[in-house]
């Protein structure tokens, strides 16, 4: 008996991978879509850029090379409400004196941001050590393919709305 499993049509992969869970991004890993339903409200999530020392400072690293973070913004979104108790759900690291900042970065990760969660206040701009601190104590770091500078990104976790 032929226990190789059956293909019933020439589906390609990639398209039979999109349907096996329903509403749920291909592109969260089984490892982070863990890590987001064992976070609790408060709970920071960073979003890193491929320079970040993501594995040397959290406890909790989860890898999603070669991924965008507006693409991963716009995966994890759908499935994490932001904090409304919070001043600023969502922080990003501050340039440092003498670098330049693109504004362009910020941009789109609020337009993704908006469109998810349109009451969002403005993002907050941490100093680079206290936001690496901040990461430090955060639930889980996701390092990411992004490569602007400045990409880094977190987001605080709020209450799951219910009903």
């Amino acid at each position: 008996m032929d226990r190789r499993p059956r293909v019933l049509d020439r589906t390609p992969l990639r398209d039979v991978l999109w349907r096996m869970l329903i509403g749920i991004s291909p592109l969260l890993s089984p490892e982070l879509l863990d890590v987001l339903y064992r976070m609790g409200h408060g709970d920071d999530l960073v979003l890193a850029d491929a320079h970040f020392p993501g594995e040397a400072i959290s406890r909790r690293c989860v890898r999603a090379d070669g991924l965008a973070i507006p693409a991963l913004l716009g995966a994890i979104l759908p499935l994490l409400a932001l904090d409304t108790y919070r001043e600023a759900p969502v922080a990003m690291m501050q340039a440092v004196a003498g670098d330049m900042l693109d504004t362009g970065i910020e941009a789109a990760y609020r337009s993704v941001v908006l469109r998810h969660w349109p009451a969002t206040p403005a993002f907050a701009r941490m100093e680079r050590f206290a936001f690496y601190q901040r990461a430090r104590d955060a639930f889980a770091v996701v390092m990411t393919g992004e490569t602007a500078k400045y990409g880094n990104i977190i987001l605080t976790k709020g209450v799951t709305p219910v009903g």
